[in-house]
């Protein structure tokens, strides 16, 4: 039987930092959604539940940190494993991992993103 490939919603604001995540994981097998904004992102989750998400933090309107508290805060979207992916810095990775209301982020990305560690942290979470 062959295996189903997993769903992945990339949720990013710059187009082509987007479509790079996109065409790798999609070139590594996976169905990729992508969603340009943290509204975009909440409504395709309503319809789609994908099986992992990246998430940029710093975008406009829904910031990246409210999406993932309502996610993480969701009954059925808290285990959904999300890949926060910013260009923030480590102080932030620090700030995000210490909230008592939601648990830490499942995977941690700088930007650049370096497509190989991109995939290794996406392999790590998608059984």
């Amino acid at each position: 039987m062959a295996e189903v490939a997993k769903n992945i919603l990339v949720v990013d604001d710059v187009p082509d930092e987007r479509g790079y995540l996109v065409t790798v994981l999609a070139d590594a097998g996976y169905t990729v959604a992508e969603a340009a904004d943290g509204e975009e992102a909440l409504e395709h989750v309503a319809t789609a539940r994908p099986d992992l998400i990246t998430l940029d933090i710093t975008m406009p309107e829904k910031s990246g940190v409210s999406v993932y508290r309502s996610l993480k805060s969701g009954a059925d979207t808290k285990d959904i494993p999300i890949i926060v992916v910013t260009g923030v810095s480590d102080d932030f990775r620090e700030f995000i991992s210490s909230r008592r209301q939601v648990p830490p982020p499942d995977g941690y990305l700088g930007k650049p993103v370096d497509h190989e560690e991109l995939l290794k942290t996406v392999e790590g979470l998608l059984p």
